[in-house]
């Protein structure tokens, strides 16, 4: 994995991002919808950083994978995150109905 930033250094980082990148990877492929809280909850890890790793998520050197985010209620400023994996071959599509 090739995380980047300014305040990013990959001794102090990449084992951690690493571990924390895949943790929340595996949580959320399970394809249920949660909050940050509710992340932070199962994880231990700050919802700040749960956020990032859901951005990264969606960007194609993590994976590319989609990831839903709407809020819980209409009238509520909760939101909650669902992740996908991304149709990506020529039979999926079909298989899906994508195509």
């Amino acid at each position: 994995m090739k995380f980047t930033g300014s305040d990013y250094s990959p001794k102090l980082d990449a084992a951690r991002l690493e571990k924390q990148h895949e943790v929340i990877r595996d949580l959320m492929l399970d394809g249920r919808a949660r909050t940050l809280s509710e992340i932070a909850t199962l994880t231990g890890y700050p919802e700040a950083s749960i956020s990032a790793q859901l951005r990264h998520l969606r960007k194609p050197k993590f994976g590319g994978y989609l990831v839903e985010k709407k809020r819980r209620e209409p009238w509520a400023g909760l939101f909650e995150y669902r992740v996908l994996v991304p149709l990506k071959t020529p039979e999926q599509l079909q298989l899906f109905g994508a195509a």
